[in-house]
């Protein structure tokens, strides 16, 4: 039982991740380089940043996730809010690397790795509570991005999720789709 839950948790963070990546690159997909690079004021990140902060923290937490600690010492977290890429490739390449470093070490963990702990800038995290903590992190920050791509993207803006007036035929298409299965 303890073999299947814990492959349950593991399944479930994996898959939230990827709910959360694609929803940032649908967002992203509809945003223009030139809205790429700008914030909505002084307070606030571009999607740049965010996308360079979001892809900075995966590589650090993940890289060598059960074995070093999460801060690595070659990050520099200051450096990921500012915006120095000088193209969407070059942006998309960093962004792509922080999901992949991401994914793949949680792939590869285990049911038994969830007894484990890991540290966090020298704080002990169990497993689940880091992993819980690095999907919370993105999620949040996955946010922000559809947010502000919805703002820039306006009336052309294509829903990501239900769209507004849609939660009945949904929900109809969802209840239909269980009962055929």
């Amino acid at each position: 039982m303890e073999e299947a839950l814990g492959s349950n948790v593991l399944k479930s963070a994996m898959a939230e991740m990827r709910r959360y990546k694609s929803l940032a690159d649908r967002a992203l997909a509809q945003t223009s380089n030139e809205n790429l690079h700008k914030p909505q004021d002084v307070h606030t990140n571009s999607l740049v940043v965010i996308m360079k902060h979001i892809a900075g923290n995966l590589r650090s937490r993940w890289t060598d996730f059960l074995t070093t600690d999460g801060e690595k010492p070659w990050r520099d977290r200051d450096s990921e809010f500012v915006d120095n890429f000088t193209s969407r490739e070059q942006l998309f390449d960093f962004w792509e690397q922080g999901w992949q470093v991401a994914m793949q070490a949680l792939q590869s963990l285990m049911p038994a790795d969830l007894t484990k702990e890991i540290s966090i800038r020298g704080e002990r995290h169990s497993v689940p509570l880091a992993i819980a903590r690095s999907v919370a992190h993105t999620a949040y920050h996955v946010g922000q991005i559809v947010h502000i791509a919805r703002h820039y993207a306006g009336d052309d803006w294509e829903t990501l999720t239900i769209p507004r007036g849609g939660s009945e035929a949904f929900n109809q298409s969802m209840r239909e789709r269980r009962a055929s299965h």
